[in-house]
């Protein structure tokens, strides 16, 4: 009956290059339009016969004499479907026409059956050369290129009834992958691929012995600018993360490019233009060398609201840089603390502050706290506040450093090993030459990303549940019907609520001793991150936070590690240029919306490590001045510590032997700069792990090995 009552449309009347359109999360405010812009039909007859053949051999080489199906390639496929294999379609010529020209992009069985009914229907009314002359104008070949015409111009600058039989097999090759089998993608697995086209198509007797032998790759036109529709500004990125995702859920090029496709994403309009715009504002006439970064995610489902990697997403100059891999700083000591909180040690609990100190893994090489900024007995939530180097660097090594790895890739998703990037193949959280984590760790050596950070924190705004950022909300096909609707996943309770909200609750004073309060004195977690470059200046600068609706993660930079300074020739601390991007970004998406409670007091009380005691209560003269509103200060915190900067890591020439240079003497903030939460004017001044310390050895007894920067390079002691 579905047989009978299935019709074929008239291939005239088909719409070859439907037009995708990516929309923001509203379903109606456009992003993007990605369609044909490169299309000429032609009849079968101006495709050169060498070219059609290397077609046949590379996709369905008894196409003219099957029925239009392959009853192998179907039992194949729902034998793989059935046991749980890689979901295939064994598809001939004709089933990818009609999958390509009639069909949606769903991956249902009603689906696949439509699929098989309407190729044996068309392959029992239109003649083969017929349907393959629609096939061969229907598929994509990449480069913006729909239909073999417009590909051997885009490619060869020929048209098609020119083509070699050489020029074909490239061509053919691209039928399943465009990008990746694109010869300036992947020249060589393209020339392998290439090559067995050519060996079928001497096994049909379509390319001689001789002419195989005498065969060379023929050169292909270097690749333009096209955008193929992405938009060439920050949203630009935000329609590429789509595409990736879409293609990571089975999505072929064909279905995005051509398909027809309505994509909604989870990006907010307001959002996104208040994202750019704190960016373009802040950012007005500082140094042209500065680069940045935003991406802000809902910490309740994992749906990305905002994402700015850069002003130019296509062409010249485009990077995203919320996918860059840059050291954090003391950015991820939240997660240091929410370890400790596992094992019981509480935010009250307090630890040896003091600078410099030395750790059993680096013997003869002191950690320091920036300028000497010391606090011999202060409380965990403190020393967040103030971000002491020594602090945390001890708690990490007392927790362990692989707790503390382990817990950042399970707050953040991060895998063992990046799959992309600088970093690829290396263990992730790790010093790229040995493998191994150090207890630096917990000040910040080991690369991250944006949107990691973003992620990371969203997680402790949720309670401690991991939700995996996600784009794509809904996609449609041209004539409204769902083919995808996605909400986030359920996610994992990575910590437990307790954990989560006592680290919350030590975060909650960072931004007010950063002077990075929010508007109306809103509630909100942060924390701040800055890497030195070396004893005078900063290479990286973070800021990041949350309120139980939106995390957002601020990174600033350059392309070479160079030193960061504002238009002042001011070294940058996350409080300064990121923080105010950070906090104008958030005060605007937030303006109008209901107050959120953050936690006000610890619920882990106790401490299983190595505590010391509280101080003894300091006495103080009676004030001559009265009627005057005090201000709240910490356990043997004075305004001048609070305002000492904190040390960032330095990258300095790796060496051998631990001779620890003597320090240089305390420099204080310059004149003007803001305060970061970190004890200064952002987290660390001088050389150090983000922290303030100097580089680890390489003496096999010590905890994490040498610490090596992605340049090869290692820490030396701050100032």
């Amino acid at each position: 009956m579905v047989y009978a009552t299935t019709e074929v449309p008239d291939p005239s009347s088909v719409q070859n290059a439907q037009t995708t359109v990516v929309y923001y999360s509203d379903g109606t405010t456009e992003m993007a339009r990605l369609g044909a812009e490169n299309r000429t039909n032609v009849p079968l007859a101006e495709v050169s016969e060498p070219a059609q053949e290397a077609v046949l051999a590379a996709e369905n080489r008894n196409f003219y004499s099957d029925p239009g199906i392959s009853f192998t390639g179907i039992a194949r496929a729902a034998w793989n479907n059935l046991t749980g294999g890689e979901t295939q379609g064994g598809s001939t010529i004709t089933q990818q026409y009609v999958k390509n020209a009639f069909l949606t992009s769903e991956q249902t069985y009603s689906r696949k059956f439509k699929e098989l009914f309407l190729a044996v229907k068309l392959d029992n009314q239109y003649e083969k050369d017929e349907i393959f002359e629609n096939y061969l104008n229907t598929i994509y070949f990449g480069r913006g290129a729909y239909g073999i015409e417009a590909a051997a111009n885009t490619y060869f600058g020929v048209s098609a009834a020119e083509l070699t039989p050489q020029q074909g097999a490239v061509l053919a090759v691209l039928i399943r992958s465009p990008s990746n089998n694109d010869p300036a993608v992947d020249p060589e697995g393209a020339e392998e691929s290439w090559g067995l086209v050519l060996d079928a198509m001497v096994e049909e007797g379509w390319l001689s012995p001789e002419e195989r032998e005498a065969s060379v790759y023929p050169p292909v036109l270097p690749r333009t600018d096209s955008t193929l529709g992405i938009p060439s500004g920050p949203e630009g990125f935000a329609v590429q993360r789509a595409i990736a995702e879409l293609e990571a859920k089975g999505y072929d090029e064909q279905q995005i490019r051509a398909g027809g496709l309505r994509i909604t994403t989870t990006v907010d309009k307001r959002y996104q233009d208040a994202a750019v715009a704190a960016v373009d504002e802040v950012m007005e006439g500082e140094p042209e060398n500065l680069r940045e970064a935003l991406v802000a995610i809902d910490p309740r489902t994992g749906a990305v609201r905002a994402y700015y990697g850069g002003p130019v997403s296509t062409g010249e100059g485009a990077i995203d840089y919320a996918q860059a891999q840059r050291q954090p700083g003391s950015s991820v000591k939240p997660y240091v603390l929410a370890t400790a909180l596992e094992e019981g040690i509480s935010v009250n609990a307090r630890r040896d502050g003091s600078s410099p100190q030395e750790f059993p893994d680096r013997p003869g090489l002191p950690v320091s706290n920036a300028s000497d900024a010391s606090c011999a007995a202060c409380t965990l939530m403190e020393a967040m506040t103030r971000s002491l180097n020594t602090t945390y660097y001890g708690l990490a090594y007392e927790v362990g450093a692989e707790r503390v790895r382990q817990n950042i890739l399970e707050a953040t998703g991060l895998p063992e090993t990046w799959a992309g990037g600088p970093l690829e193949g290396n263990t992730v959280l790790a010093d790229p030459e040995t493998g191994a984590t150090g207890a630096s760790i917990g000040i910040g050596q080991y690369e991250m990303r944006p949107i990691d950070q973003a992620h990371g924190f969203a997680t402790l705004a949720s309670g401690g549940v991991e939700h995996e950022p996600f784009f794509v909300a809904r996609v449609t096909d041209s004539e409204g019907a769902v083919l995808l609707e996605y909400d986030g996943d359920a996610g994992d309770q990575v910590f437990s609520s307790d954990v989560a909200s006592d680290v919350t609750y030590a975060m909650t004073d960072v931004a007010d001793h950063s002077r990075r309060s929010l508007d109306g004195g809103r509630e909100v977690a942060s924390k701040t991150g800055t890497q030195g470059l070396n004893d005078e200046d900063n290479s990286d600068a973070w800021m990041v936070g949350f309120t139980p609706s939106i995390s957002t993660a601020v990174w600033m930079g350059t392309d070479r590690l160079e030193p960061i300074e504002n238009s002042d020739g001011r070294i940058i601390y996350g409080s300064g240029l990121p923080g105010a991007i950070w906090q104008e970004f958030m005060d605007t998406v937030l303006e109008g919306t209901p107050e959120e409670d953050l936690p006000d007091r610890a619920i882990i009380r106790g401490d299983t490590g190595k505590g010391v005691p509280a101080p003894a209560p300091r006495t103080r003269e009676p004030s001559p001045v009265t009627n005057q509103p005090t201000r709240p200060s910490n356990d043997d915190v004075s305004r001048d510590e609070e305002d000492e900067e904190e040390a960032p890591v330095v990258q300095e020439p790796v060496v051998q032997e631990p001779v620890p240079p003597a320090p240089p003497p305390p420099v204080a903030p310059p004149d003007g700069e803001t305060t970061d939460g970190d004890g200064g004017t952002d987290d660390n001044t001088g050389g150090g792990n983000g922290d303030g310390t100097a580089p680890e050895t390489s003496d096999p007894g010590t905890a994490g090995g040498q610490e090596v920067q992605p340049d090869d390079t290692e820490e030396q002691p701050t100032r």
